[in-house]
C-alpha cells in the first residue's frame, strides 16, 4: 500500500541553471542533498529532486513512492508500462525535511502530475492493483485528450491521460506538473516582476479554481500554478 508520492525526480542537463529556474519560479532554492550532482525542494506535500545528467532537455525521470510496507531505503518496482518506479521507506525525506526545513515550503504543493499513457486499463492495473493507490476518477474526456484517471494518495494526485492512437508512438511518458499554490493573483504579480513568463490568471476546470500557465523558469517542463476553490 503506498502512502505517498514522496519525490518526483527531475532529469536536467545543468543543475545549477535548473536550481535557479526553480528558485526564481517557487521562491526556495534547491540545495545540494543525498548524492553529488542531485538537489532537493521540499514542497508541502511531495520533494523535487533534481538529478544532473547527460541530456537535451529536462524530464521528469522517475516517481518515488513511500510504501507503508517494510521496504529497503530506496528500490525499483518492476511493471510493465516501463515507467521509472521506485519504493521508499521515506525516511530520507524526512531527514531532509528536518535538517533542511529553509529548503522547504509549507504551502505550495505538487497539485497533481500528469501521465501520458498508452493504455487506461494496464495504468489501473499498475496503480490501483498492485500499488493500491485509491482509483478516484475514471471517465471519459475526448476534448481534453482522451480517457482520464486520478489517482490519489498523501494530497497529491496522478493524472493519467489514456490516448492509444496518440502516445503509440512515445509511449508511456510523465508529462508535467501543476502547482497549487495559496494566492496566485499576489504570485503572478511577484512572478512578473521577477521576468517570469506566465499567462494571465483564468478560471480553472474545476468551479472556483483559478491557473495560469507558466511559460519560463519551469525547466522547459509543461507547468500550470492553481488555487483550489476557496471553502
Amino acid at each position: 500500500m503506498i502512502k505517498s508520492f514522496d519525490r518526483i525526480l527531475i532529469s536536467v542537463p545543468d543543475l545549477r541553471a535548473a536550481c535557479d529556474e526553480y528558485a526564481t519560479l517557487l521562491g526556495v532554492r534547491p540545495i545540494p542533498f543525498s548524492k553529488p550532482g542531485h538537489a532537493w525542494l521540499g514542497l508541502a506535500n511531495t520533494v523535487l529532486e533534481l538529478v544532473e545528467r547527460p541530456v537535451a532537455a529536462a524530464s521528469i525521470e522517475a516517481l518515488v513512492l513511500e510504501s507503508a510496507e517494510s521496504t529497503p531505503s530506496e528500490v525499483a518496482f518492476s511493471n510493465d508500462l516501463g515507467l521509472d518506479l521506485r519504493l521508499a521507506d521515506g525516511v530520507a525525506t524526512a531527514a531532509f525535511r528536518e535538517s533542511h526545513n529553509q529548503a522547504c515550503l509549507i504551502e505550495t504543493g505538487v497539485d497533481h502530475l500528469v501521465l501520458r499513457a498508452v493504455d487506461a486499463d494496464r495504468c489501473i492495473a499498475l496503480f490501483n492493483g498492485e500499488l493500491g493507490i485509491r482509483l478516484a476518477l475514471d471517465q471519459d474526456v475526448p476534448k481534453w485528450g482522451g480517457r482520464m484517471l486520478f489517482f490519489r494518495a498523501g494530497k497529491l494526485t496522478l493524472e493519467v491521460i489514456a490516448n492509444q492512437a496518440a502516445e503509440a508512438a512515445v509511449g508511456n511518458t510523465f508529462w508535467g506538473m501543476t502547482f497549487q499554490v495559496p494566492d496566485i493573483d499576489t504570485m503572478a504579480a511577484q512572478l512578473d516582476a521577477a521576468g517570469v513568463g506566465l499567462s494571465a490568471v483564468r478560471n480553472g476546470r474545476k468551479p472556483g479554481t483559478r491557473v495560469a500557465t507558466v511559460h519560463s523558469h519551469c525547466l522547459g517542463l509543461p507547468t500550470l500554478l492553481l488555487q483550489p476553490a476557496r471553502a
